[in-house]
């Protein structure tokens, strides 16, 4: 191993602004993106959900009867993705599908329903964690630039 390896690897604490890959777009995306999951994991814990299988079952609760081609849409999932993340919510008996011809609707359960207020306090937490630690506008800001440059990437 190289003493320019060895440092790397030495350094768990190396901060991303301080990486070789700093001016990489895939790098420094990649990076921010397992802290904010971290944070995410960490906030809706006591939903006893991931943050997609909050954010889903919210949709859901919002639109009864919402097809899974819309779930794809608005989470920016793939429909596998949508897929699994219905079934687990269907084993915990949050959400159930009804088939009508070719199509597949969702809908929740009174189950599903009465986890609303704890499903928002789990998005205020995380809110108020991410503001905390980067500011209210430097954070509005960031998702805005993010939704913007997403939206311009072609692929």
């Amino acid at each position: 191993m190289t003493t320019e390896a060895k440092k790397l690897t030495d350094s768990p604490g190396m901060k991303a602004c301080e990486s070789r890959y700093k001016q990489c777009l895939y790098f420094a995306s990649s990076a921010l993106s397992r802290k904010v999951e971290k944070l995410a994991t960490e906030c809706w814990q006591p939903a006893g959900l991931g943050p997609s299988h909050g954010y889903l079952l919210m949709v859901v609760i919002d639109e009864p009867g919402v097809q899974p081609s819309m779930l794809v849409e608005q989470l920016h999932l793939t429909p596998s993705t949508i897929t699994r993340l219905i079934e687990k919510l269907e084993e915990k008996k949050l959400v159930v599908r009804t088939t009508e011809g070719k199509l597949t609707n969702v809908y929740p359960t009174p189950k599903g329903k009465d986890m609303l207020p704890l499903l928002k306090s789990c998005v205020q937490t995380f809110y108020q964690r991410s503001a905390a630690m980067l500011g209210h506008n430097d954070m509005q800001q960031l998702v805005g630039n993010i939704c913007q440059m997403t939206d311009q990437l072609e692929v």
